[in-house]
């Protein structure tokens, strides 16, 4: 009987994934004693490519990183398509099914579960993943290496079927975790702090050979593959690598003022803060970082720190400054000078690369700090459309927010597959 099309896929999809299958019981039944590169070079089929059936794949992402405007056009018709987004959407019942067969599921979702290098396997980092969102997923496949360790924070406020999902997926990798005391979040309130602090606990104890922690929440992506960021981060020298720079005067009042929850959301207290402990200047920056092993340290032993977190509870958005303030406290691994020869803006460090709407203008602009952003903004920062990424890749930060499979699930989709063929092309 003459097969059709559809048909014919799916028989050489099951005949991939088989052959996958048996090649991973192969290596279970026979592993090797060091990393040897040649086990990936025939595994052309850990790359996404069109052959992935996925909406997506009808965008050319090459010409798309390209900057062409007809395929960023075609690319940003598609994502004003209601149709178009549902139809990229993957439903939670999807996982909570697949992850039933956990080896079936990695191999289908293409997760890369050896080392690409003794370089990698030699410089493993630690990642704490604050989540309530839709990407998680995509996030965690992307940045996925085995010799990693990766810490999931759910909010204790998201649906029962958020918490579900991410469990199931969590549960597949034994070298991912679920935190031991979830808070419930609150925007620029303590508890967003709270969350990292407690990944950052429990991946402390987890394990003493990582390097390097990370801060991830479910709308970042990396703009870097797992060995340019082991290289980058080498590079560093023990040093750490986030904003820290003077407060601005509209700033001030978020440390001089005491600040309280109501109702889920973070209210003045109608009272002015005593001065900060130690005469410590605040510094300013942002809620994510890039830390060595020695920094969490301090953050978790050091008595001036720990005065400090108690100090920094009832101010707003204790994460724009915190972290900052830790990174000019003499003593502290990685650290910087206090002096303002040593500030370091968001677009120096290595983080995050974030693009603020005010901060946005033409081409020829003198002001503009970058190009404007061609998806739409939440809470005046740029949610990326597909007409960023060129952009975005050239810069040297390690990851990128705001994205958003809402917004434009195409910017994801070009996004890691340019990261995983890069990854592959890097064993030759």
């Amino acid at each position: 009987m003459k097969l059709l099309k559809g048909d014919r896929f799916l028989l050489l999809l099951k005949i991939t994934l088989g052959l996958g299958s048996l090649w991973m019981l192969s290596l279970l039944s026979h592993p090797k004693t060091s990393w040897d590169p040649t086990y990936f070079l025939s595994y052309s089929w850990l790359e996404y490519t069109d052959a992935d059936v996925g909406p997506e794949t009808v965008c050319n992402c090459s010409a798309i990183l390209r900057g062409e405007r007809q395929a960023l056009d075609q690319a940003k018709l598609l994502t004003l398509t209601k149709d178009f987004r549902k139809s990229v959407h993957i439903p939670d019942e999807y996982y909570i099914n697949a992850t039933k067969d956990c080896r079936e599921f990695k191999l289908s979702r293409k997760y890369l579960t050896l080392p690409l290098s003794q370089e990698e396997e030699d410089f493993p980092l630690a990642y704490s993943i604050v989540v309530h969102h839709k990407n998680f997923e995509r996030l965690l496949r992307a940045i996925y290496v085995p010799h990693n360790i990766y810490c999931i924070h759910v909010d204790k406020k998201s649906d029962p079927s958020v918490f579900s999902t991410i469990m199931a997926i969590t549960s597949c990798f034994p070298n991912t975790f679920m935190v031991s005391q979830p808070v419930s979040v609150v925007y620029a309130a303590w508890p967003r702090v709270q969350a990292d602090l407690n990944c950052m606990a429990d991946l402390y104890k987890a394990s003493t050979k990582w390097k390097y922690f990370i801060n991830l929440c479910g709308q970042d992506f990396p703009l870097k593959t797992n060995l340019e960021m082991v290289r980058m981060l080498r590079s560093l020298k023990g040093g750490n690598s986030l904003e820290s720079e003077k407060m601005p005067e509209g700033k001030k009042s978020r440390v001089t003022n005491s600040y309280k929850i109501v109702d889920g959301n973070i209210q003045g207290a109608g009272k002015a803060k005593e001065p900060p402990p130690f005469n410590l200047p605040i510094l300013s920056g942002n809620a994510y970082i890039v830390v060595s092993r020695g920094y969490v340290r301090s953050v978790l032993e050091d008595s001036r720190i720990q005065t400090l977190i108690e100090w920094a509870k009832d101010t707003y958005s204790p994460d724009e400054f915190l972290w900052a303030t830790i990174q000019r406290i003499p003593g502290v691994p990685g650290s910087a000078r206090p002096n303002t020869k040593y500030d370091m803006s968001d677009m120096h460090a290595i983080a995050r690369l974030v693009k603020w709407q005010w901060h946005e203008g033409s081409l020829g602009s003198l002001e503009a700090v970058y190009p404007e952003c061609h998806g739409n903004h939440v809470r005046s920062i740029c949610v990326y459309g597909a007409g960023d990424l060129k952009w975005m890749l050239k810069q040297h930060h390690l990851f990128a927010n705001k994205f958003d499979m809402d917004t434009d699930p195409i910017a994801i989709y070009c996004l890691e597959k340019y990261l995983r063929q890069k990854a592959l092309a890097e064993l030759h």
